[in-house]
């Protein structure tokens, strides 16, 4: 599941023939890792990682998390806690034990599921967003930009990201950001 497909960007930038579907899916490709550079994770997929830490919560670095599937020390005869023991509060990637007890004896190896389990649809429509931006500062009135200037010419203004990511992109996302991988 990616936040969009190549239909859907075909669709967005009117384009019906098959010439530019190469080029075309590596800028759909691109879209993954730049939204999901922003709002964590949308694709599911399972992530391993070294975990380490005191006290009473343990931040998983890839939120959002789905599910834990297993939690196990990096050393042996380190403590062991099962998934069932523990909580996962999967839009801050946060994890704490059941019991109230503090985590120590770590590191731990944990495996998760990460992403969402649906694109919203405002994922998609900033997707597509970003999409027809870039195809547009690339190729501008040779491809769809008739008439001048537009939201997509490339002197809008947008700090910090410079032209990649219009604003409207940002502010379609912000709902969707997740807190700090840090406990």
């Amino acid at each position: 599941m990616a936040i969009l497909s190549l239909a859907d960007a075909k669709a967005q930038l009117d384009l019906t023939s098959t010439a530019h579907d190469t080029e075309l899916q590596a800028y759909v490709d691109a879209i993954d890792e730049v939204i999901e550079g922003i709002i964590g994770p949308v694709t599911v997929r399972e992530v391993t990682e070294q975990v380490d830490g005191r006290g009473p919560t343990l931040s998983l670095l890839k939120a959002p998390a789905i599910s834990l599937t297993s939690f196990t020390p990096v050393l042996t005869g380190g403590p062991t806690l099962d998934v069932s023991q523990l909580h996962l509060n999967g839009a801050l990637g946060e994890v704490r034990r059941k019991d109230g007890a503090y985590f120590t004896g770590g590191p731990w190896t944990a495996v998760y599921q990460a992403g969402r389990p649906t694109v919203s649809p405002t994922i998609n429509i900033s997707g597509r967003i970003l999409l027809q931006h870039w195809w547009r500062t690339q190729y501008g009135a040779a491809r769809g930009n008739v008439g001048g200037t537009d939201d997509f010419d490339v002197t809008e203004p947008i700090v910090g990201f410079g032209y990649a990511i219009p604003n409207r992109v940002l502010q379609l996302l912000e709902p969707f950001k997740t807190g700090p991988g840090v406990a």
